[in-house]
């Protein structure tokens, strides 16, 4: 198993990374389109768009002006992190207030 985990160890996650945006494109898209997810959901999904985004360039930022990785630096750490609660309350906010009109 050791063996199969150091094949990973040079790979480069950057261009996996871009790969996985087109899926989750679909998948706003289709969202976009159904009347399963509620709107409130749906806005937490897309702010999770904008978690990745401030995450990429708070990095550059945090490698550019300090030298180190983003989870380094705290302050800005923290501010990224705080994108991703705030959408991931979105989507159980949503959620929950579907489940709430259906009684289930």
């Amino acid at each position: 198993m050791n063996y199969i985990l150091h094949l990973f160890d040079g790979l480069d996650p950057g261009p996996l990374f871009v790969l996985s945006l087109f899926p989750y494109l679909v998948f706003l898209y289709w969202a976009k389109k159904t009347n399963l997810i509620p709107k409130t959901s749906l806005w937490g999904f897309r702010l999770t768009l904008a978690f990745v985004a401030i995450t990429i360039i708070l990095s550059i930022i945090a490698k550019v002006n300090y030298g180190k990785e983003l989870t380094d630096i705290d302050v800005l750490h923290g501010s990224a992190e705080a994108f991703l609660a705030l959408s991931d309350g979105l989507i159980v906010l949503g959620f929950a207030g579907l489940f709430k009109e259906t009684g289930k």
